[in-house]
């Protein structure tokens, strides 16, 4: 009698990106966000801010910081289709020579490195101290507490114009490019921690009282790890909606330095470093040179609104 040999079939598994990728189409945050057409035309605009922003030496006419290429004879040249226009500058070029949307491209990038370091160590001061604080409570939580009432008395904008200036009363003229890009994110990253902090402190409050915090208290797991590996992934919701409200916040306060002569040097031009330079050739004629830096600061605010916004509503249960 012959043996029936079966032949062995194994059922493939997705893999397990495939798996997430499906299960995050089919969310409900990803219904929400199709359902928004100025969301997704929010999420395309910021989306092509970063982008130009990581690929501006690839789409730039010129290295606007890079002074060998800029020649004084090119200066405050108009915008191509006007009558004085001249090729390859599109947008025109300023008074140093600097095609116009080149400046823009770099200093974009400036604007968007510095708003995103700044949100987070804002982020990351802000989580650590509101989890210390929610966590173990009493007097740790009342100093932590009183700290933050402090510093919203006073608006964000002063505590860092405060803390640049004693960086520059400190380092004074020691303080190249790259040092006053760490001033302004160390500055804008103690301005904005206190949201952060409350919003964490309050969803651990209610989080430590749970059944599985107790658990993990039981079995003798160390506070640290409690907070990091299981108070702080039920709080990541609020957090999103604040990073992405103080992403603009960040970059206004950058250009709000900027634009005041306490942010980036002409050298190293951000946004705001460009619309002051263009701001005094407003009068002049020269319209350009503030009125597209202007304009592109603008669209990146709006567009991160916008996002941060539909994130609100879409993470609140209640609106659902």
């Amino acid at each position: 009698m012959s043996e029936v040999v079966v032949p062995h079939t194994s059922e493939k598994r997705p893999p397990a990106a495939s798996g997430w990728f499906r299960r995050a189409l089919d969310s409900d945050l990803f219904y929400s966000f199709r359902r928004s057409k100025i969301t997704m035309i929010a999420a395309a605009v910021t989306l092509l801010f970063f982008l130009v922003a990581i690929f501006a030496s690839a789409l730039s006419v010129q290295n606007p910081f890079d002074p060998a290429q800029l020649q004084l004879m090119n200066s405050r040249i108009s915008p191509l289709w006007t009558a004085d226009g001249q090729s390859p500058f599109l947008l025109g070029t300023d008074e140093q020579g600097r095609d116009v949307l080149s400046a823009i491209l770099y200093g974009l990038r400036i604007s968007l490195l510095v708003g995103v370091l700044g949100v987070v160590l804002s982020g990351a001061i802000g989580i650590l101290l509101g989890l210390t604080a929610g966590y173990f409570g009493g007097a740790v939580d009342g100093l932590i507490m009183r700290i933050a009432d402090v510093q919203l008395s006073f608006p964000a904008i002063l505590i860092a114009l405060l803390v640049n200036g004693i960086a520059k009363s400190v380092f004074g003229n020691k303080l190249d490019e790259m040092s006053m890009l760490a001033v302004l994110v160390f500055a804008i990253g103690l301005s904005f921690w206190v949201q952060y902090a409350r919003t964490v402190r309050g969803s651990v409050m209610i989080e430590k009282n749970k059944d599985y915090v107790a658990a993990a208290q039981l079995i003798g797991l160390p506070a640290p790890v409690i907070m990091l590996r299981h108070v702080l992934p039920n709080t990541t919701g609020p957090i999103l909606v604040i990073a992405t409200i103080n992403l603009a916040l960040a970059i206004i306060t950058e250009a709000t330095l900027s634009f005041l002569g306490s942010g980036m040097p002409e050298t190293m031009p951000s946004l705001g470093t460009l619309i002051r330079i263009g701001n005094g050739y407003l009068f002049a004629g020269e319209w350009w040179i503030v009125a597209f830096p202007g304009i592109a600061l603008a669209a990146l605010i709006l567009s991160i609104n916008l996002l941060g916004d539909w994130l609100r509503d879409a993470l609140n249960p209640k609106l659902r």
